[in-house]
Formats: structure tokens, C-alpha cells, sequence
């Protein structure tokens, strides 16, 4: 009995040891949602990873041998593949183009509108939208295209082509064109990709080939963007193109009438339907002050904005500069695909490859013709020889095709030494082919011309092959020749200054004050109306106690209480205005006069005018141009043993300095009050002393 018990004890023991407890159950638990957490977060990062070097690689961003997209580079083999030199529909060159892109009709669709309407390597017929205005093409039906004689001679080759298969296994693909011009600094290219975008901005054609031949001459570039829509750029911050830099563009605004502008170019990266919306928004805001616009845009860019009576016209192109799209900002960023990863290069590097690439494909296309040559000649002569010297009577009496050979090698063989390379079997069952009648009616002296033309040729490629910079410089000079005309640059190259929005802000509101309570701003209409202003204009706020404010433009704000003096700070007149003022120093101190400029300042930051004793005030404040100064009647209270209560103040006396300095003493005793007794023209005494 005691032996059974002990035998279901450890039984009951063992079985016990095998269920986890509940605090290895929650281990446990932990253990599992942690691994499972890790596996999910691994997945994750193996997957963004991927997708993120698919966008890069497949979608957005340029490949530098040929400059072009995924996308463009299988639309452009497809029209190469259909070309016949008629006009194919843009339907059937999306639905070629699909059985190497496996993105869909519409990406095919947008990318083939946007390089027709680059007018370079695609010849269009029909609507394929406008540039300028920012309508649309027609649909695909309605419309046609086919490569244009320029794309035939730059951007294929077969013989230099490195083929893939496209995405299913069906067909041949190029991994990169054979692009012998530097297309990607000449369309420009834009894309976002995961992390990171390109934007390389469209440069002039002829000044491309002019900086390709630079470059083969071993000379510094600096070649800068052109804009289809034409404009006046600003581009002291290029950068050539690398990530930091930044180009200005402004529209061509000129005066057309007395009361009216007329806007005849745009800047890139803007439509005239873009730019007006910008206008009116502008208008809406209060920013601008227009009657109206009219939009006559058709071939070319005619915007009439009719101004209110008595604008300054000036101003007003300057305003439209700063409210509105009629200048822009783009920022470059010129990036390709480089050896299966992005590199960030300068247009400039950019070109060099470019161009040092065409050099060597120029270089494969005269060594493969060549190769090509040299076997014309091979055979040609093997011919001569094989006719004049009657060979093919020796293979009559050849019972096997072995015998037929090794004859035919035996009569060629006192000629041998005269050839390039050796006769191979290949070469003497091409003349077995040759046929009856050729040989009946061969003419020995034509076929010594044929043999010298060859060698003439042949003579020639390897002339350009011992000179293949001259060679290259040749080739872009008849490129320029041949395509350039009508091609010249349409940007306007400019340095101009920025236009301070300030300056050219229209004072359509009222600035009002409340003193008592120390409010001040542009929607407090139940208050004393101080002056006109605009919503950019800063304000500056003087108090009794001697603190100043500077502050912007707003509907209401709390500026302090006993306001002495309130007005907006014009920059134009800053340097202009003397700032006058008497201040008592503490309670029961000396009283001393200044005379000071505003200077720089940092906005809703007080500024202590008197030495800042608690208790200071100012005792008389007026703000006058330089040539003009106050004399004052100063009062002062009685007191013991003071004999003399009134005297007479100039401030021409005192020199201009800045807001900081104390002043000089006027009087040790206490003054009742200080009045003007009259205003003097006199010489302006400066003194340059920081703040």
C-alpha cells in the first residue's frame, strides 16, 4: 500500500513538471509575442528595403548612360521597334510599349505625352496639350506619333545595344540605350522615389553640344538651365545643379499702358491658368490691388492685368513678384542611377560622362564597322581569287563535300599570307554558294574597284579611330548643325535683387490704439485710428516708462500700457528719422536729452531707451527728420536756494547716436515740464555708436 502511494506520488510529480506554472505561462506568452514582433519588424524592413531600391531603380530616377526612366527607355525601344516612318496612334504605341512595362497603360500614357511635348525625340500629330496654359493632350486614339529623325540618329544602335529579357521572358529589352547626346540634361527629369527625389532641370540644346565639345577639349563648363516657357533666371545659386543650390525664375512683366501690365513669359514650373489663380488669390488677400485680368495666351503668353487709377506701375510689378507665382523658387537636385545605386552628381559632371560615354560608343560603332569592312574584304578577295584563278574547275572531279573542301584549301593556299586572318572552313563554303552565273559574268576590274572603295573605307575608320576626339567633336558639331536651328536659348540669364515684401505691400488697413488698455491692431475699428498700414508692416511702440516694442502687424495685440508714442516702422525711412526725447532717470534723478536712430531690433523684444531705473519717464518725445531739431522751454519745479525755475534747451547741441546711449544731462533738478518753443533747420552731427 505505502508502495502504491509512493508510485502515484512521483507519477503525479512528473506529470506536474510538464504543465508550466502560471508565471512560466507569462514567460512564456512574453517570449512568443516578442519573437513574433521581431519577425514582423524584420519582414517589414526586408520589404520597405526592397520596395524602396524598386522605386529608385525602376521607377523615379534617371539612369545616366542614356538619361531616361524605365518607363521612357521601353517607350522609346518600342517606337524604334515599330518604326516604319509613318505616324503610329498613341494607342498602339501604349499598347507595344506594355509588353515591356508592367505598370500600366496610364504611366506609359503620361510619360509618352510629356517627352512629345519636349519637342526632341518625338514627332507628334495632333492635340498633345499646351505647355503654356496647362491643357491637357487629347486621348491616346485621337492622337499620333513616331521618332523623330534626331532620336534615329542618337538613341539606337542594335550593334551597341546590351539586351535583357523584359519582365515575363518574352521579349528583348535594352538595359540602357545607346544614347549618344546628354538627353537627361536636355528634357530635364523629375521623380520622388522612397528617401529621396531627383530634379534636374532642362538645359539649352545648342549649349549642350557646345559644352560637349568644350569637354573634348579638355576646357571647364558651367552650363546653366533653359526653360520652354522662357522668363528671366536668377542663377547665382545653381550650384551646378547639386542639392543646396537654388534658381530664381521671374515672369516678363512689362508696362503696356498707363493703367496696365502685361505678362508675355512665365516661369518654369508654372501654367497661365497657375499663375492667374495666384494673382487673384494675391487680390482676394488685399497683398495686390487689381481691376482685372484678361488671358489672351494662345501660341504665345499675352496675361493683361489692368491696374486701379493712379497705380504706381513699378510697384506693382514688383508686388506681383512677391505675392504671386510671377517669380518662383526651384531647387535642383541632380541625381541618376550609377552602377546600380543613386549618385548625386553637378550638371557639369553630369555632362562629362556624357559626353566621354558618347566618345566610347563612337569609338565600338567605327571598330564594329570596322570588323564589318575587313570581312567584306576578306571575302571579296577570297572571290577574285577564287574566279580569276579558276579554282572551282578543280572541284569537279571531287567525289565527296570533304574532297570539295580540302580542294578548294589547297588552291587557295599560295594566296594565304595576303589575307588578315585565316581562311576557314566558313569562308570556303561561301564560295561554294557563288553561283554559275556571277562566275560567268565576273568582271575583274569591277571587283578591283569594290576592293579598293573598301580599302579606302577601311583606311578612313581607322583614320577616325587614331583621332577620335577630332572624330567625336566632328560628330556633335553636325548634330548642332543639323538640329540646332530654332533651338536657341529662350531664359534670360539676370542677376536681380530680391524685392523686400515690405516695400511693396499695399497700406489697405488702419492701425488703431487703445492706450488706456494697451491694445493695438488692425481689427480694433472702435478705437483711435493711428495711421495707414499693410498686414507685413511692423509697428513701434514707445511707453512712458521709457521701453520700446517693435512688433508686427495684427488684428490685436497687447503692446503695453501707457503708450506714448505708436506708428509703423518703415525700413525706406529708418535711417532718415532722429528720435528725440528728454527722460527723467528714477523718481528723483537728473533728467537727460538724446538723440538716437532706431537701428536693428528683433521683433516683440523690449528695448530699455533711458539707463533703466525703476521709475524713469520721459518727459518730452518727438521724431523728426535729421536736419530738423527742437529748442525746448524747460520749467522747472521750485525749490530751495534754486534761482533760476526756466532756461532754454537746444537739442542741436547734441550729437546722434544710438538708442542705447544714456544722453546728456540737462538738469539735476526736477522738471515741471518741457514744451517746444521752436523748430530749427540746422547741420546733421553724427556719431556711429553701436547699440
Amino acid at each position: 500500500m505505502k508502495k502504491s502511494d509512493s508510485s502515484d506520488d512521483q507519477t503525479e510529480l512528473s506529470f506536474a513538471s510538464l504543465v508550466p506554472q502560471d508565471d512560466e505561462l507569462e514567460e512564456i506568452e512574453a517570449h512568443s509575442i516578442k519573437k513574433s514582433a521581431k519577425g514582423v519588424s524584420d519582414s517589414f524592413s526586408d520589404w520597405f528595403l526592397d520596395y524602396a531600391s524598386y522605386v529608385i531603380l525602376e521607377r523615379a530616377v534617371p539612369h545616366i548612360d542614356d538619361g531616361t526612366k524605365p518607363v521612357q527607355r521601353r517607350l522609346l525601344h518600342s517606337m524604334w521597334e515599330m518604326e516604319d516612318g509613318r505616324y503610329n496612334k498613341v494607342a498602339n504605341i501604349i499598347g507595344n510599349t506594355m509588353k515591356y512595362h508592367p505598370h500600366g497603360d496610364q504611366s506609359i500614357g503620361d510619360a509618352l505625352v510629356q517627352m512629345g511635348q519636349r519637342n526632341l525625340l518625338i514627332d507628334t500629330q495632333g492635340n498633345w496639350g499646351n505647355t503654356l496654359t496647362g491643357d491637357r493632350a487629347a486621348a491616346s486614339r485621337y492622337i499620333e506619333a513616331r521618332l523623330s529623325k534626331f532620336a534615329l540618329e542618337v538613341a539606337f544602335n542594335p550593334k551597341t545595344t546590351t539586351w535583357a529579357l523584359s519582365y515575363d521572358g518574352r521579349n528583348k529589352e535594352p538595359v540602357t540605350l545607346p544614347m549618344k547626346f546628354p538627353l537627361s540634361l536636355a528634357h530635364g527629369v523629375e521623380g520622388i522615389a522612397v528617401g529621396l527625389a531627383c530634379k534636374i532641370l532642362p538645359h539649352n540644346f545648342i549649349e549642350l553640344i557646345d559644352g560637349s565639345i568644350a569637354v573634348l577639349q579638355g576646357e571647364e563648363t558651367n552650363i546653366l538651365p533653359d526653360f520652354q516657357t522662357g522668363g528671366v533666371a536668377d542663377f547665382s545659386d545653381y550650384n551646378r545643379g547639386l542639392r543646396g543650390g537654388r534658381i530664381r525664375v521671374r515672369a516678363v512683366i512689362e508696362k503696356r499702358t498707363k493703367n496696365s501690365l502685361v505678362i508675355k513669359e512665365i516661369p518654369f514650373s508654372t501654367t497661365t491658368s497657375s499663375l492667374i489663380d495666384s494673382i487673384l488669390a494675391a487680390n482676394d488677400k488685399g497683398k495686390i490691388k487689381i481691376l482685372k485680368l484678361e488671358d489672351n495666351t494662345a501660341e504665345n503668353v499675352e496675361i493683361i492685368v489692368y491696374l486701379p487709377s493712379g497705380s504706381d506701375a513699378q510697384q506693382m510689378i514688383e508686388a506681383l513678384y512677391v505675392f504671386t507665382d510671377c517669380e518662383v523658387s526651384v531647387a535642383p537636385n541632380a541625381c541618376v542611377i550609377h552602377k546600380d545605386k543613386p549618385e548625386f552628381l553637378s550638371v557639369d559632371e553630369l555632362l562629362k560622362r556624357s559626353t566621354l560615354q558618347t566618345k566610347g560608343l563612337l569609338k565600338r560603332e567605327l571598330e564594329i564597322e570596322l570588323g564589318e569592312l575587313n570581312e567584306k574584304w576578306h571575302f571579296a578577295s577570297l572571290e577574285k581569287i577564287f574566279i580569276e584563278n579558276r579554282i572551282y574547275r578543280d572541284i569537279e572531279e571531287a567525289e565527296t563535300w570533304e574532297e570539295v573542301i580540302r580542294v578548294i584549301d589547297v588552291g587557295l593556299e599560295p594566296f594565304k599570307e595576303m589575307f588578315l586572318r585565316e581562311i576557314t572552313e566558313d569562308d570556303i563554303v561561301a564560295l561554294t554558294e557563288i553561283r554559275i552565273k556571277r562566275i560567268s559574268k565576273f568582271n575583274s576590274f569591277k571587283a578591283d574597284e569594290q576592293i579598293k572603295k573598301l580599302e579606302e573605307a577601311i583606311k578612313q575608320v581607322k583614320h577616325h579611330l587614331r583621332h577620335l576626339t577630332k572624330y567625336a567633336i566632328a560628330y556633335f558639331e553636325r548634330l548642332k548643325e543639323k538640329f540646332g536651328k530654332g533651338r536657341e536659348r529662350k531664359t534670360r540669364i539676370e542677376s536681380f535683387t530680391k524685392v523686400v515684401a515690405s516695400k511693396v505691400a499695399i497700406a489697405n488697413e488702419t492701425l488703431y490704439v487703445n492706450r488706456k488698455e494697451g491694445f493695438a491692431g488692425i481689427g480694433m475699428k472702435k478705437d483711435e485710428e493711428v495711421c495707414k498700414c499693410s498686414t507685413l508692416d511692423d509697428i513701434v511702440v514707445i511707453r512712458r516708462d521709457g521701453t520700446m516694442l517693435i512688433t508686427r502687424v495684427s488684428a490685436k495685440a497687447f503692446v503695453g500700457k501707457d503708450i506714448l508714442y505708436i506708428n509703423v516702422l518703415s525700413p525706406d525711412t529708418m535711417d532718415q528719422l532722429v528720435y528725440n526725447m528728454v527722460y527723467r532717470d528714477g523718481k528723483n534723478g537728473k533728467s537727460y536729452a538724446k538723440r538716437f536712430f532706431m537701428g536693428g531690433f528683433t521683433r516683440d523684444r523690449e528695448y530699455t531707451l533711458s539707463k533703466g531705473t525703476p521709475g524713469s519717464r520721459i518727459l518730452y518725445f518727438t521724431v523728426l527728420t535729421k536736419e530738423k531739431v527742437d529748442v525746448l522751454n524747460i520749467q522747472l519745479k521750485p525749490a530751495p536756494r534754486l534761482r533760476k525755475t526756466q532756461f532754454e534747451f537746444d537739442f542741436s547741441q547734441l550729437t546722434i547716436k544710438g538708442r542705447g546711449s544714456q544722453g546728456n544731462v540737462v538738469t539735476a533738478h526736477a522738471i515741471k515740464s518741457a514744451t517746444r518753443k521752436e523748430r530749427l533747420q540746422v547741420e546733421v552731427k553724427e556719431e556711429n555708436e553701436s547699440e
